[in-house]
């Protein structure tokens, strides 16, 4: 029997594809989006921006209204989903309530006729995968939301796909859960070599699972890369505020510093000199004994950190400090700023 951890991952490409519902904007206008063997691409950003759109052209369950789908060597651009090697995962788990654990997750087998005794041991190498192995005669509405999820993938990974796809998997969880279960889909992607295209709106987990992120906005891909280099370097004001946190304050640029407000900041960075965007995150913001001069408008302890907030000639900025930074910091008070190098960007100018 070839065994799941066995399985051979594809590469997927997607060729200026683009998809119409009807008269208006494309759901998905044009994109173009090469997938590694192996890699875990996020499809990332708000709703109506094309990501499920997306997920579900390779997955057969749209055809795109132009535009290629290639999966490993083969186009599948007008190919069936059943016969693509790909599956899914839902946000809404879609299992059998009626069936135990077992049955669900070879249901898929069952349907294609896998012979008696290789559909019993792939599905006991799903469910050990995913760590079920003692629950196979439970009923599925007798588990937890996390473990119904594991049913899920189990079922996805019984059927040994090409490509996983995983549509806002964890939407149904609760926030301490979905930290736990992100991590063990993506132990397991990497111990299997998986390739899957993940979708999500939250940005936290997009960064925390992801080889590759592609930023998506109105069907279109703004920006693509990995983690550190989309929060780092955003491309637009939408990256930039949609990764992450982010103050976007004018400034003006000259090459070697950055005007903001009173302040001249030495940065470096190829781009076009006069107005910027300048894009600071809170972890980037401390204060300093020469600076920007701002006066604090308000102090929230979030544990970790302080949320405070500034009004500044720039504009309001949020910082987030720690308890050592924040002596004399009260609402009234005075106070200059600094900025770290590291959390600091420039953007170009937002267009009025």
């Amino acid at each position: 029997m070839n065994r799941i951890t066995e399985l051979q991952p594809a590469a997927v490409d997607l060729g200026r594809v683009t998809k119409r519902f009807g008269a208006g904007a494309p759901a998905v206008d044009d994109i173009s989006l090469q997938i590694a063997p192996g890699e875990l691409v996020t499809l990332l950003g708000p709703s109506g921006c094309g990501k499920t759109t997306t997920l579900r052209m390779i997955a057969g369950l749209e055809a795109p209204s132009s535009g290629t789908v290639t999966i490993g060597e083969d186009e599948v651009t007008h190919l069936p989903a059943e016969k693509r090697d790909v599956t899914m995962v839902f946000q809404s788990y879609a299992l059998f309530p009626h069936m135990n654990v077992r049955a669900n997750v070879g249901y898929g087998l069952k349907v294609a006729r896998t012979p008696r005794a290789e559909l019993a041991a792939r599905v006991e190498e799903a469910l050990s995968l995913v760590g079920l192995d003692a629950f196979a005669d439970r009923p599925v509405d007798a588990l937890s939301g996390g473990q119904q999820q594991r049913v899920a993938l189990a079922r996805a990974l019984v059927m040994k796909p090409r490509v996983i796809l995983f549509d806002e998997p964890l939407s149904n969880l609760d926030a301490k859960l979905r930290h736990h279960v992100r991590a063990e889909i993506r132990a397991l992607q990497r111990r299997l070599g998986l390739t899957a295209v993940y979708v999500t709106h939250d940005q936290e987990e997009a960064l925390a699972i992801s080889d590759r992120v592609v930023v998506m906005n109105s069907g279109r891909i703004e920006q693509q890369g990995t983690p550190r280099d989309l929060y780092a370097r955003p491309v637009s004001h939408f990256v930039a505020d949609f990764i992450g946190s982010a103050n976007i304050v004018p400034g003006e640029y000259d090459g070697t510093d950055i005007a903001l407000g009173d302040a001249r900041i030495p940065h470096a960075q190829d781009i076009a000199h006069g107005p910027v965007g300048v894009m600071i995150r809170p972890e980037a913001v401390r204060p300093a004994a020469q600076g920007l001069a701002s006066t604090v408008v308000s102090v929230s302890f979030l544990g970790p950190v302080n949320q405070v907030e500034f009004d500044t000639p720039a504009g309001r900025i949020t910082g987030n400090l720690p308890d050592d930074a924040m002596s004399g910091l009260r609402p009234g008070a005075r106070a200059s700023l600094g900025f770290a190098a590291r959390g600091l960007h420039l953007l170009p100018p937002r267009a009025v």
